[in-house]
């Protein structure tokens, strides 16, 4: 089904970032949310090889997420007088062959949602995209995913969350049910239940909390009023003087204490049953920033040098795009992500890569619903959308108006920690690899190769880090000229090693068959 996608402004734009340990579910999340916003007709499953983001043949066999996925929904935000925003998803691999990758699309991102399994709590990975988050300082809410399941805790999860990342954690929602009857979640700002039909169509029925729950809903709710007024002194006073905050505003009260990172909030889904997904996206069309609510620093130099250049996401500031993932599609060529920095973008224009000096034509805008690329007309400051056969412009690079140069620092990527070889067997097939790694390289900037003169000599499966090489050359270059200690005391050693070799030579037989063994008298 393809959706007829207009423009939106920079208010009314959410880029999110789906981070998280791998398996925590963040691709069917995003599958589900798409469903329940009505943006694909058919309800994808990572176990049959239909969602949206993971499209390519090896991340349907592996079922795992390789590559950052990007796709978009439009959603009804109550606190813009009802009027749609865009979502703009990004799905982010979790497991850590690829968390380089996480880390390199993540800087697109003004948001994040962090996927957490509410049978296992944090993990690794949940702790290093933390530290991205933190790093690009960007807001982030936590997802408690696989509600249904066996042994699933909120419980539990909550006390992993608040060991780890502190108090600031807090609920913004408790479940419904427990395990397979886990069927809501109850909103503690607007304090209603949000009922599910599982396995339906995600939109919830509004009721009042059940009878069993009242008392824990009553004092989740005050520990999150207590926690939103401590970063406001208005409220704090309000608090003090009323003995608890009025939702009218607390709802914004909470927004400004998300934003500002003051606290982090614990929403809940079971993304297999479609239970709270409709919940999650008004939490994220309300509540997580908008592009111009995340502050951006630009350069007059390459690589972070220079000067530093105040550069808004306004759509009166001079136009640039900042590249922040390429695709080698074999079909369409190379495929570029960007996000508009500045400034609007209108199909067919022409702009001036900063880092090569040279102009690049934008003869057709698009933006991407997995594999399904969408002709746009224009795209306003702080959108996400991608554009093929470009001639040169690759991942980290800005582009923009010739005459406002600017340049927006690429994601700090770790150095690589092993090294292989890779020897062809013919000429054609080292014109082949030339190509491929070439291609591999423009998707992943944290490749690094070498070519044939560096090491020429060093076989393929002993191929180790230039440092460990040298010291081994050297040990085994002092031990060669070292006489051997039993050389030196024994002068006969010598002597019997000559027919020991003898003998092996005579029991070589004409084709290599077996000695024949002589039975005993």
């Amino acid at each position: 089904m393809e959706v007829c996608m207009k423009s939106y402004s920079t208010k009314d734009i959410r880029n999110v970032g789906i981070v998280g340990h791998g398996g925590t579910g963040k691709t069917q999340l995003v599958s589900s949310l798409l469903y329940t916003a009505g943006m694909t007709p058919r309800w994808g499953k990572v176990a049959e090889g239909s969602t949206t983001t993971d499209w390519d043949e090896e991340e349907i066999q592996r079922k795992i997420s390789i590559q950052t996925g990007l796709a978009y929904a439009e959603w009804p935000c109550t606190l813009c007088e009802g009027s749609n925003v865009k979502i703009n998803f990004l799905d982010l691999p979790g497991y850590s062959t690829f968390i380089t990758e996480t880390k390199a699309s993540l800087v697109a991102a003004d948001a994040a949602l962090i996927a957490v399994d509410a049978h296992v709590g944090s993990q690794v990975t949940t702790e290093k995209v933390w530290d991205y988050c933190t790093e690009y300082d960007i807001p982030r809410a936590f997802v408690l995913t696989w509600m249904d399941r066996e042994l699933s805790s909120f419980e539990r999860s909550m006390e992993s969350l608040e060991s780890v990342f502190g108090r600031n954690v807090v609920a913004l929602q408790l479940p419904i049910g427990t395990e397979k009857g886990f069927r809501g979640v109850i909103d503690l700002v607007a304090m209603k239940a949000h009922m599910y039909k599982p396995d339906g169509d995600g939109k919830p029925s509004i009721e009042e909390i059940p009878a069993a729950l009242a008392d824990e809903a009553k004092a989740a709710h005050e520990k999150l009023v207590e926690m939103v007024a401590e970063g406001d002194d208005e409220l704090m006073e309000e608090f003090f003087r009323e003995g608890t905050i009025p939702i009218e505003d607390l709802i914004p009260g909470v927004r400004k204490a998300i934003v500002a990172e003051k606290i982090f909030p614990v929403l809940m889904v079971s993304a297999l049953r479609n239970v709270g997904t409709a919940s999650l996206l008004t939490f994220i069309a309300d509540v997580l920033p908008h592009p111009d609510e995340h502050s951006q620093v630009g350069f007059k130099e390459p690589k972070g040098q220079g000067d530093r250049i105040e550069r808004k996401y306004d759509d009166t500031q001079p136009l640039s795009i900042f590249v922040f993932k390429t695709l080698a599609d074999p079909f369409a060529g190379r495929i570029n992500y960007f996000k508009v920095k500045s400034g609007v973008l209108k199909n067919d224009a022409t702009l001036l890569n900063y880092n090569r000096t040279l102009p690049e034509r934008f003869q057709h805008t698009q933006v991407v619903q997995g594999k399904q690329l969408t002709e746009i007309q224009e795209l306003h400051a702080g959108d996400i959308g991608a554009i093929a056969k470009l001639k040169e412009t690759t991942t980290g690079e800005t582009l923009g108006d010739k005459t406002s140069s600017i340049y927006y620092p690429p994601a700090q990527l770790p150095e690589p920690s092993i090294t292989f070889a890779i020897e062809p067997k013919t000429r054609a097939d080292e014109d082949k690899i030339g190509v491929g790694i070439h291609k591999i390289m423009e998707e992943d900037p944290a490749l690094r190769f070498f070519p044939r003169s560096a090491n020429k000599r060093i076989p393929a499966r002993r191929l180790r880090p230039a440092a460990h090489r040298s010291r081994r050359s050297q040990a085994a270059q002092a031990l060669s000229r070292r006489p051997h200690p039993q050389a030196a005391e024994s002068p006969l050693s010598r002597n019997h090693s000559r027919p020991r070799r003898r003998r092996r030579q005579a029991q070589k037989t004409v084709r290599g068959t077996r000695p024949v063994r002589r039975l005993p008298h």
